[in-house]
């Protein structure tokens, strides 16, 4: 039988014709059966066969999986992952959808749950977030798992053979600000742990010597599957200079008609790209359209100019990557996923100096702590851009957009900080009182590791691109 194309019905009958000079027709084949007996059952699973090949190649809504599929199909479609913060799964037993939203869920204990690699090691990890080397003794941190509120939705753990096999010969980047980077050695480190799939860094690039010193680029091969991982420096996503690259200026001036020129350059290298920016909008800045300034945030000395707050230039500059990433150079996104990670908010409860300033040690418990109100209108922004950007590019281009819905999750782990332990051995003698603290990116391994658990995002040309419903992109996303 010949498939020729995902639209085609599948009539496994059509072709056969009951022949009465078959000997074992009339000896084996009661009054009725058009066919004998075995030869219907055959017929009857190849259908089942086709119809479930059909479901996982060329259903309109990737999504729409069931449960029943393993891991590594799962990994494929990018279902098996809370990157689709309210995916819908199909049950085939009972012919319904299941809603399941990542998003939503709780921290319960479960020993060594994130003891998955060492940080050390692994040798990508900054050493202000390898906790474990800078002697932090409480190790509980390690010991929680996500667990979603929807029973028939698990998270199972990240599967690093999974991963590459699904991303063979794929450029995967990470592009944002620490948080971007936070995320991208977490997986990296992921992949390490496994001796089978031996990487390298292939190229790197920093900041010239009297700015910040922060990396412009770096990028990994994996040569077993021909997977390269890149994180790009961009933490307003648009061109930005001042307090962005050096921290003793006063503000960082913020350019929103043009795209940070590294990343944007080479978007279209990329097959999956993970955006995650917005703690840098929440600081000092002033905003420029062309020479103009549009707006100025936390700057009241600014008596020129208008104070417009962060969310509607996030909102602009989202916009702004989403249309670069969707329609890419010539109109085209080539079959490209784009995820948009939500933020994960900071756990400073005291003087940014206070080496307790973020001392807890478990997990907040369900409805302890709520998302602040910064981190929800960032989150919502997020949400409706990619929705919007699926509306209005639905023709355009075979890519997907997903949002990686982290807020809660995140805010729930004030615990999962390095805090003092940025420093190595911070309360040992001789050490200052007031010191520099790290509450807001993840100890090394720690809770950002359950973004790979959830992320897992890859996209197929081949098996996705052929079949997409009438809009073209794949919106998948709490609440969207």
């Amino acid at each position: 039988m010949e498939l020729r194309g995902c639209q085609q019905p599948l009539h496994p009958h059509s072709s056969q014709k009951p022949s009465s000079s078959s000997p074992s027709t009339s000896s084996t084949n009661p009054a009725g059966y058009l066919l004998p007996r075995t030869t219907s059952a055959w017929l009857a699973c190849a259908f089942l066969s086709l119809a479930l090949l059909h479901l996982l190649c060329c259903s309109p809504d990737p999504t729409q999986w069931a449960l029943v599929f393993s891991p590594p199909r799962h990994y494929f479609n990018g279902t098996y992952s809370s990157s689709v913060s309210a995916a819908a799964y199909v049950n085939l037993a009972q012919g319904r959808q299941i809603s399941c939203d990542y998003s939503e869920g709780q921290w319960v204990w479960s020993p060594g749950h994130a003891r998955r690699y060492n940080a050390t090691t692994c040798g990508v990890v900054k050493d202000s977030q390898d906790c474990v080397r800078n002697g932090r003794p409480d190790t509980g941190y390690l010991d929680w798992r996500w667990r979603p509120t929807a029973a028939a939705c698990p998270l199972p753990p990240f599967d690093a053979a999974a991963f590459l096999g699904a991303v063979r010969g794929k450029h995967v980047a990470f592009v944002g600000d620490s948080m971007a980077r936070n995320q991208a050695e977490s997986l990296l480190c992921l992949l390490a742990a496994s001796p089978s799939f031996p990487s390298r860094l292939v190229y790197h690039q920093s900041d010239p010597p009297g700015l910040s010193q922060n990396f412009l680029v770096r990028r990994w091969a994996f040569p077993t599957h021909g997977v390269t991982v890149s994180v790009y420096w961009a933490p307003f996503l648009v061109r930005a200079t001042g307090r962005v690259d050096d921290y003793h200026l006063p503000y960082s001036s913020v350019h929103l008609d043009a795209l940070a020129e590294r990343w944007s350059a080479e978007a279209d290298t990329m097959d999956v790209a993970v955006l995650s920016a917005g703690h840098w909008f929440l600081k000092w800045a002033m905003f420029y359209n062309g020479s103009g300034v549009v707006g100025v945030h936390m700057l009241p000395e600014s008596n020129n100019h208008t104070e417009i707050g962060f969310a509607s230039p996030f909102r602009e500059v989202i916009r702004k990557a989403l249309e670069r990433l969707v329609l890419g150079v010539g109109g085209g996104g080539g079959g490209r996923t784009v995820v948009l990670a939500t933020l994960s908010p900071s756990h400073f409860e005291k003087a940014w100096d206070d080496p307790t300033t973020c001392a807890r040690k478990r997990p907040y418990e369900d409805g302890e702590k709520e998302v602040d109100a910064e981190a929800a209108e960032l989150r919502r922004v997020v949400k409706e851009e990619a929705a919007s950007a699926a509306a209005r590019n639905g023709g355009a281009a075979a890519t997907t957009i997903k949002v990686l819905d982290v807020t809660k999750l995140a805010t729930m782990r004030p615990d999962g900080h390095p805090g003092a332990y940025m420093h190595m051995d911070p309360f040992g003698p001789g050490k200052p009182d007031k010191m520099l603290n790290d509450c807001l990116h993840s100890c090394l391994p720690g809770p950002v590791d359950t973004s790979q658990d959830q992320t897992a995002v890859v996209s197929s040309e081949g098996r996705r691109g052929a079949c997409r419903d009438r809009e073209g992109i794949k919106l998948l996303g709490s609440g969207l």
